[in-house]
């Protein structure tokens, strides 16, 4: 039998290589969140991978395919549109070439603004219209804060990417894991917390998957009634702009910047009431997706009521980034459960007592 002095030591030395293991780990943390809530998400499918025929329980093989198949999922749109914005940026530089030789002419429809449509024309006259005063305007896009911009927009896609091949590695070796590490979970929290605690742990993984369920398939909802709004408006590229809206449709209210950049487009180009329609149908489809829609989704699999949902997925960006999509309603739905057995507790100590 250990003494308290051994025990003591034992707690305080554990503890201390916990906090030098979370120092060393710090930087990855976010990552190993990452990779953890991507496994739990799509265990289901690495399942049914593991069940074909042509794996046949082959661990590492469905490990390799699905982590694979999720890579190419994320990178080759990312890849496709990181080729748009390249092709976009040369056309960009054209025409600021083109402005500083003989300047940029004001719109057709600025003129026709009510109340502010003559000073708006003075002041892009002034601005832009002539080559001397675009060269102006447009000076410090030749300057080296530009350059710097480039290089450090550069160098934030470069950590990204190495950030998200450690993501793939380590959920790699989750999927690998997986079972051994879901039974150490379940009984460290059973120890911890007694049969709660399983309780809680299935919880956390249900709020999990029903967040992710939440937010892709209300994304692409969104990217789909979006896209069929930029054909009947007479944008080119309807379909991509689509699928652009329907990934940042994930995050709430971000599939704004898409419709709302799209309707500016409509405006300067003369097409005002396709783009007020396109920006007004925009806005009605994102309240009733991430005011309704979303939170029922999320919290009618968790059992989580609407308010608590719809709080914890913002408080879970604003502290913890895109990140606390996932995290905020998890907690929020653990916090629930435990609620809930104090109450259950109370009232059975109630009937206890004479």
């Amino acid at each position: 039998m250990l003494n308290k002095l051994e025990i003591r030591s034992r707690l305080i030395g554990g503890f201390l290589l916990l906090l030098l293991g979370g120092w060393v780990l710090h930087s990855y943390l976010a990552l190993l969140a990452w990779a953890v809530v991507l496994a739990i998400t799509t265990w289901p499918v690495y399942l049914r991978l593991l069940t074909t025929r042509k794996l046949q329980g082959n661990v590492t093989w469905a490990a390799v395919c699905l982590t694979l198949l999720i890579g190419a999922m994320i990178l080759v749109p990312l890849g496709y549109g990181l080729s748009r914005l390249l092709q976009e940026t040369q056309s960009l530089g054209q025409v600021i070439a083109d402005a500083q030789k003989i300047g940029i002419p004001p719109p057709v429809w600025l003129e026709t603004v009510p109340v502010i449509g003559n000073w708006a024309k003075e002041s892009w006259m002034g601005f832009f219209g002539s080559p001397e005063a675009a060269r102006e305007s447009l000076h410090w896009l030749g300057s080296g804060g530009a350059i710097a911009y480039t290089k450090a927009f550069a160098s934030q896609i470069l950590h990204r990417l190495f950030g998200f091949l450690i993501t793939l590695l380590v959920l790699f070796f989750v999927y690998q894991h997986g079972d051994g590490l879901g039974r150490q979970v379940l009984a460290t929290s059973q120890r911890l917390f007694g049969e709660t605690g399983i309780r809680y742990a299935v919880h956390a993984t249900a709020a999990i998957r029903a967040t992710v369920n939440g937010l892709v398939l209300v994304g692409l909802g969104e990217g789909l009634l979006l896209g069929v709004g930029y054909a009947f408006a007479g944008l080119s590229h309807p379909a991509i702009l689509g699928a652009l809206t329907g990934v940042f449709a994930m995050i709430p209210f971000a599939a704004k910047l898409i419709f709302g950049a799209c309707a500016l487009v409509l405006v300067a180009d003369g097409h005002i009431a396709e783009g007020s329609a396109l920006f007004v149908f925009g806005i009605i489809v994102i309240l009733i997706a991430d005011n309704y829609v979303r939170p029922t989704l999320i919290g009618g699999a968790v059992q989580l009521p609407f308010i608590w949902t719809l709080l914890g997925i913002f408080g879970g960006i604003e502290n913890f980034g895109l990140l606390g999509l996932f995290l905020g309603p998890t907690l929020m739905a653990i916090l629930m459960s435990i609620w809930r057995d104090w109450l259950e507790d109370m009232s059975s100590q109630k009937e206890i007592i004479p």
